[in-house]
């Protein structure tokens, strides 16, 4: 790819988001998603490969589809009341067709199909930009639309999401899917809190982008796709290896890690809210989850591969690690005991 297109792309990423979450008209926030989508397209085909151009045609179809229904949401919206404000929308059809539009932007069961084959299509870069950056701006109209959302409904994806997000994962193989599966199971804790709590699901929001881009970069950086090739890769950089399964561990949500935080707030709150079985079920649930961050893991930092002779032995790497991974694994790590400063700042 050319200077001038790495160049543009990321610009036009950056455009879209800061278009989406700062507009108050429903035309200029569709317009943000629509540079969105056209924008990350290029990234994700560009290796060329048949799977990357799969990916690509599905993450198209599929977002395409999620903005047809944001727009039709709004114009039935504006149809009934004389309203294009995004904090305006009170008819019943268009919050429900709003929902389920958003529900499709990020993957939240049953519209989460495209997310783990997108994911599997592209490159680890690309799977982060699409875990993080790309969900900014639906959880940003939800945010702002979750007056007029219906709890239950949310409540049911959010259900479904964690349940099946751990369930799926769990026999997974390669890195991406899991992770696709992991962001589906988080999405499902920001949706089930968005309706009583707006602050604390973005709050969730910015803990997983934070979590969730320390473990892929630190994935990128030894170059593991597959669990196979993760059990050898203590040999290139123990440090970071024992750093991960730490950052594993945060991302399951186990004290005394950043992780826990988040988890622990909404369980908090749905109990306040009295809807303490709720509450009970999504925190069973994320016990799926934590199998396989524990399998991930595992095959990480303690397990060998059973024939050695058959695996390649990865060299030592004696470069530094990138400053972005350091920097990214300690917060992961130890945002816990300054909470306090956090939620004050929240």
């Amino acid at each position: 790819m050319n200077p001038q297109a790495k160049l543009i792309f990321p610009l036009s990423l950056t455009l879209g988001t800061t278009l989406t979450i700062s507009s108050n008209h429903w035309i200029m926030a569709w317009t943000g998603l629509e540079i969105n989508t056209l924008a990350i397209l290029p990234l994700i085909s560009k290796s060329h490969h048949p799977r990357a151009i799969e990916a690509a045609t599905k993450y198209f179809l599929v977002q395409a589809a999620a903005s047809t229904l944001v727009l039709f949401s709004s114009m039935t919206n504006a149809w009934h009341t004389g309203q294009w404000d995004i904090t305006q929308l009170s008819h019943p059809t268009s919050c429900l067709i709003l929902t389920v539009a958003l529900a499709m932007k990020l993957g939240l069961v049953p519209f989460h199909f495209w997310f783990p084959e997108v994911l599997q299509g592209s490159s680890l870069i690309v799977g982060l930009l699409l875990s993080t950056l790309m969900k900014f701006p639906p959880i940003t109209l939800l945010y702002l639309t979750s007056p007029s959302l219906k709890p239950s409904v949310l409540m049911t994806m959010a259900i479904l999401s964690t349940a099946l997000g751990g369930w799926m994962g769990l026999n997974q193989t390669q890195t991406r899917k899991i992770l696709a599966f992991s962001s589906i199971s988080h999405l499902g804790w920001m949706a089930i809190i968005i309706a009583y709590s707006p602050k604390l699901a973005l709050l969730n929001f910015y803990l997983y982008t934070l979590m969730t881009a320390a473990v892929f970069l630190s994935l990128n950086s030894i170059k593991a796709l597959k669990l196979s090739t993760l059990m050898t890769t203590w040999t290139k950089a123990p440090s970071l290896n024992a750093i991960l399964l730490l950052t594993l561990l945060s991302l399951a949500g186990l004290p005394p890690l950043t992780g826990f935080l988040p988890k622990w707030l909404i369980i908090q709150e749905l109990t306040k809210q009295e809807v303490a079985l709720a509450a009970t079920i999504i925190a069973l649930l994320s016990l799926l989850g934590l199998f396989f961050y524990l399998r991930l893991a595992y095959c990480a930092t303690i397990t060998l591969p059973p024939h050695t002779t058959n695996h390649m032995k990865q060299w030592y790497n004696n470069k530094p690690t990138n400053t972005m991974v350091a920097v990214l694994t300690t917060m992961s790590l130890m945002l816990l005991p300054i909470s306090p400063i956090i939620l004050a700042v929240v």
